[in-house]
């Protein structure tokens, strides 16, 4: 996508995304890239939308959604790493540890509303909030040190929602429990482990397909997904898609 047109992303994206006047800024979102490394080949989950969504409609994504910014309060067992903080903090006049916390925060809550499944240590938690009482029911304990930030794409504009959406990953082992009936918000209709060139050929956005080509190259270099690597950095600037590294 890097050095598309408004014009050519518009009509890459036309399936993807219902055209028309959005929100002039767009919403902070957060989706989780969750990784299995078992058996020498790396895959990934993904799962298909309701086609009565307006937003990428029956299309395979990564499990994630819009930051709320309550999630900030919610007490987890070990927060971000340091440099994995920094880069989601950002730079500017909205730069917060409280904002990266809220976004991290936010795509461990949708993996769990959306597909079932808890990231964090098995341990009594307790929280009045509805949207976390799943870690409460199942006791986990929410944990941030094993995400990894791994890429950043901001919405064109001309789009029904517009989202500065954050790419966080972690790993399968880092899930302490996976429900077998799935998240309480069926958003996802099948979810599914693939191999990551497999899950480039599926039906899927065109800036998930190239992220997956940035966290496959990335892991190729580096296998464990070290703290502070790059973090491609996808916007339309002077009518240009551009990529930027964080």
């Amino acid at each position: 996508m890097e050095g598309m047109t408004r014009a050519e992303i518009d009509q890459a994206e036309s399936k993807d995304f219902a055209i028309g006047s959005g929100p002039k800024r767009p919403r902070d979102a957060a989706t989780l890239i969750l990784l299995d490394r078992a058996g020498g080949r790396f895959k990934v989950l993904m799962g298909r939308r309701h086609m009565r969504h307006a937003f990428m409609p029956g299309k395979f994504v990564f499990p994630g959604g819009r930051t709320d910014p309550a999630d900030s309060r919610i007490q987890v067992v070990s927060g971000l790493h340091p440099e994995e903080e920094r880069k989601l903090a950002g730079t500017g006049s909205r730069a917060s540890t409280t904002r990266a916390r809220a976004i991290a925060l936010s795509a461990v809550r949708e993996t769990y509303e959306e597909a079932g499944l808890l990231i964090g240590r098995k341990g009594e938690f307790q929280t009045t909030k509805a949207d976390w009482q799943g870690f409460s029911d199942h006791g986990v304990q929410p944990s941030l040190e094993a995400l990894r930030f791994v890429a950043r794409a901001i919405t064109p504009p001309g789009r029904v929602r517009r989202f500065d959406t954050r790419f966080l990953a972690a790993w399968r082992e880092d899930v302490a429990v996976a429900l077998a009936e799935g998240g309480p918000t069926n958003e996802l209709e099948e979810l599914v482990w693939l191999p990551i060139d497999e899950a480039k050929l599926a039906d899927i956005p065109s800036i998930t397909r190239t992220v997956l080509g940035d966290i496959e190259a990335r892991l190729k270099d580096d296998p464990s997904l070290r703290p502070g690597g790059p973090v491609p950095f996808y916007r339309l600037r002077h009518n240009r898609f551009r990529r930027d590294i964080l």
